[in-house]
């Protein structure tokens, strides 16, 4: 394989490091299936030269992500992925991701950008968690006036 199942991009504007930024994508390509357990990850000049970021950036996520067991690096050969995190619903062809990608491409017709779409589908899946959530929450100091459970907004 070529290293060109996942393009990594670096939002610079995030706030977020470089080398975080390439951990999640990467992450996320393995949740969705892009990626898959023996595939090669492109190397570091491959990544350095589609973002014009530092060697050692590239190097630190590879290194990150072999520490968790999520690839391995082979001298010389380079580095490839060791363990899937896609869930059996994540395939390409599953009714819940065509579901995803057909409301996403409405709301980016619609002209919405990347970041309200990930605002949405982010305070989803929190009312969702506050709404199912079965743990009995551990006593806090005051909760702010007319926000029920912002206490617990940090986990």
């Amino acid at each position: 394989m070529e290293g060109d199942v996942v393009e990594y991009r670096i939002d610079r504007g995030s706030g977020v490091p470089a080398y975080v930024q390439i951990i999640e994508q990467t992450e996320r390509a393995l949740r969705m299936g892009t990626l898959q357990v023996g595939d090669k990850l492109p190397t570091a000049r491959e990544v350095v030269a589609a973002t014009a970021i530092n060697p050692n950036t590239v190097l630190r996520a590879y290194r990150d992500m072999e520490q968790v067991g999520l690839v391995e690096l082979r001298r010389g050969l380079g580095t490839f992925v060791t363990r899937s995190l896609a869930r059996p619903s994540s395939e390409n062809d599953s009714p819940l991701r065509r579901e995803v990608t057909d409301w996403t491409a409405r709301a980016r017709a619609s002209g919405w950008e990347r970041a309200d779409i990930l605002a949405l589908v982010t305070a989803a899946l929190d009312v969702y968690e506050n709404e199912h959530d079965t743990q009995t929450p551990s006593p806090s100091p005051s909760p702010s006036p007319g926000r029920p459970g912002a206490e617990q907004e940090d986990a």
